[in-house]
């Protein structure tokens, strides 16, 4: 009975702080409220989803996403190899690991506006990047308030939860499997290809969803870094809930951005499953 009560706080927490803005948010989303003030049942939130300017702004949203998982993948999957191809050596040898790791995860630490300021001193045009560039004799990169800008300031703030899942997935292999592969003849790349990246493919995959969905969802990294110029879905939505006029409106679209979740989670644990049956094989 006693341990039975212990988890009424988490219970009362649960309710207050998840349930019921939950239900407001289904609430809102199929309904709306007329000139009269009375309330009425209605799918024209959702159907308002698909007008051209909300689904550029949608297509917008995922271009950038999955603009920000490629570059996250393409830096973070040998960032995650290189330390964990040294931690696991210096395991064998009975050393602790190298601490490299923390490169990437002492920045989730920090503030996350005091991150993004750091990178206006350094991006803006009188920063040090341009001063850098000017000194050596190079033109000006001028990157401020444009996609690109957008996109480095989301690979900075989510590329360590690209690094973590697949450094935990490569820190885990068996060095006999490798060494297997190079007793038949192997060579590395072939022992990447064939060992190593079929292997890590469930870290990779994790890395994609925890990346993904932030990316999609986010406003404070675009609207900083855009000034303002161009709206991703993530932004529609802030606005709309700070209207309470809109406020229907945008909790259809945070019920529409859930099923993009839920839909990324369900990939998730699909390929997970397919990725054990095969290696039972």
């Amino acid at each position: 009975m006693f341990k039975k009560s212990l988890s009424y706080p988490h219970l009362i927490w649960m309710v207050i702080f998840v349930i019921a803005p939950m239900f407001l948010i289904f609430f809102y989303a199929f309904t709306t409220s007329e000139v009269d003030g009375e309330t009425v049942f209605t799918l024209d939130n959702f159907a308002k989803f698909f007008e051209p300017m909300y689904i550029k702004i949608l297509l917008n949203s995922l271009k950038i996403a999955v603009i920000s998982v490629v570059v996250c993948i393409l830096i973070g999957y040998p960032a995650a190899k290189i330390i964990a191809d040294k931690d696991r050596e210096r395991i064998a040898m009975g050393k602790k690991t190298t601490g490299l790791l923390m490169m990437f995860v002492m920045p989730m630490w920090m503030n996350a506006m005091l991150k993004l300021y750091a990178w206006l001193s350094i991006l803006q045009p009188d920063g040090f990047l341009n001063t850098f560039l000017s000194s050596i004799g190079l033109p000006e990169i001028n990157i401020m308030y444009t996609q690109a800008a957008v996109v480095l300031g989301t690979v900075y703030d989510f590329i360590p939860f690209m690094i973590l899942p697949i450094y935990s997935v490569l820190i885990k292999l068996d060095n006999s499997v490798i060494e297997a592969a190079q007793d038949l003849g192997a060579n590395k790349f072939k022992v990447f290809y064939k060992v190593v990246l079929p292997l890590s493919l469930p870290g990779v995959v994790s890395g994609i969803t925890m990346v993904f969905l932030p990316a999609l969802t986010s406003f404070y990294i675009s609207d900083f870094f855009s000034g303002g110029k161009f709206m991703l879905i993530g932004n529609l939505i802030e606005k709309n809930f700070k209207n309470p006029v809109g406020r229907n409106f945008g909790s259809s679209l945070s019920i529409i951005l859930m099923i993009f979740a839920l839909l990324s989670m369900r990939v998730t644990k699909v390929f997970n499953k397919s990725n054990r049956q095969m290696s039972m094989y």
